[in-house]
């Protein structure tokens, strides 16, 4: 027997992992999947094709997935903002290639102030 009821509603996978990418809600994303007379697709739809096509709900599939693009945008502007700003090469340098500030003291047995401590040092362990 046949099925009955409204045809089942598809939604371009492409497009959608690309709306998710930038960090779109489900709402925008309905909205963006408005038919012909204006009108935006329904949440429980999007959701009932997302579950169905990926297996996930929308905001497990969101979690996993979203803002990718906007994360790989953010880093490529970065990286060409470095070659401008010595503050951004700085950053990138200690985020990715693990460098650090270092400060290097430099102690002389001659100073004045190592022989003051060494002496205090050694009248405290002499009581």
């Amino acid at each position: 027997m046949a099925r009955m009821g409204r045809p089942t509603k598809e939604f371009d996978i492409k497009t959608f992992e690309d709306l998710v990418g930038l960090g779109c809600t489900q709402e925008e994303i309905c909205w963006f999947f408005r038919d012909e007379r204006g009108k935006s697709a329904n949440v429980d739809t999007l959701s009932r094709w997302c579950k169905r096509t990926f297996g996930q709900t929308f905001q497990e599939y969101s979690k996993e997935n979203s803002c990718m693009a906007l994360k790989i945008k953010l880093r490529r502007n970065q990286f060409k903002l470095s070659e401008k700003s010595a503050s951004m090469a700085i950053f990138l340098g200690k985020v990715y290639l693990n460098q650090k500030d270092q400060q290097e003291f430099i102690v002389s047995s001659d100073d004045e102030t190592v022989k003051e401590m060494h002496e205090y040092f050694k009248q405290k362990s002499d009581t």
